[in-house]
């Protein structure tokens, strides 16, 4: 190969390292620029925006509650663990296999409590004219208690079953509740139209300006979301139709689920 053709080689090679440099430098460019607007255009990212508008929206949606929940105790006492573990299973056994019986799944019963203690009295001796002795302790036994908690899905069946429970010879029937079984979905909904009332908002607000809304600086949330209604004196009723009172009644109203948004956008 002589010098002209070594000369030549050398250029086209220099020629095509030029040009595959150059097709990288414009890629890494585009990249890059492609990096920025992204950063640019998503909410909150990037530098401080200088100039911001600021809107808020509220919403608020109704439900029904669909479950209603309570708990009960078993309780027995006896000289030794085994005979009271033995009359608090049985008590418990009859109280679920009733229950399974009035429609209440296995999954919505749960034991959320068990417990074995010693009990005591306690004797005071008679006062004298010379002071009042101590007392003392007296073993009486061991207490086993069993809580549990029910979760009842037809709505409409709780007083009935809450009356069943009463003439069981259960203990502290108690903290029966109202509640939305999908209470995230209303969340979300009255979220969702919050939202869509301060877009509405700043869309009018940013033509009234004459400016353009370039992206979500910052968002923030508030809200009052249901809390269980408790009816004490349902739970009341429930222990005289375990007498014999018949069942209570059920009313359970609505639940109010609000939302408020406030949403701070750039503009230019």
């Amino acid at each position: 190969m002589n010098e002209s053709a070594v000369s030549m080689f050398q250029s086209k090679t220099a020629r095509v390292i030029v040009g595959v440099l150059g097709v990288l430098i414009c890629f890494l460019v585009l990249v890059k620029t492609m990096h920025e607007y992204r950063k640019y255009t998503l909410a909150g990212s990037g530098t401080s925006a200088t100039n911001t508008i600021t809107v808020n929206g509220e919403s608020e949606v109704f439900a029904v509650p669909d479950i209603a929940t309570f708990t009960y105790t078993v309780n027995e006492l006896a000289k030794t663990v085994p005979a009271a573990q033995k009359v608090a299973t049985e008590k418990a056994n009859k109280a679920v296999e009733f229950l399974k019986k009035s429609g209440v799944a296995e999954k919505d019963i749960q034991t959320t409590g068990y417990n074995i203690s010693p009990q005591y009295d306690y004797l005071s001796a008679p006062c004298t004219q010379y002071g009042c002795p101590g007392g003392k302790s007296v073993f009486k036994g061991y207490e086993v208690s069993q809580t549990v908690a029910v979760k009842v899905r037809k709505i409409e069946d709780a007083g009935t079953i809450l009356a069943g429970i009463g003439e069981l010879n259960v203990t502290n029937l108690s903290g029966l509740q109202f509640t939305v079984d999908k209470e995230n979905e209303f969340v979300a909904e009255a979220r969702k139209k919050a939202i869509n009332e301060a877009k509405t908002k700043a869309k009018i607000l940013a033509d009234d300006l004459g400016v353009s809304i370039v992206r979500v600086v910052s968002f923030s949330e508030g809200g009052d979301f249901p809390r269980p209604y408790y009816s004490k004196a349902l739970m009341m009723d429930a222990a005289v139709g375990g007498m014999g009172g018949g069942a209570p009644e059920i009313s359970t109203g609505e639940n109010k689920i609000t939302s408020q948004v406030s949403i701070t956008y750039e503009i230019r």
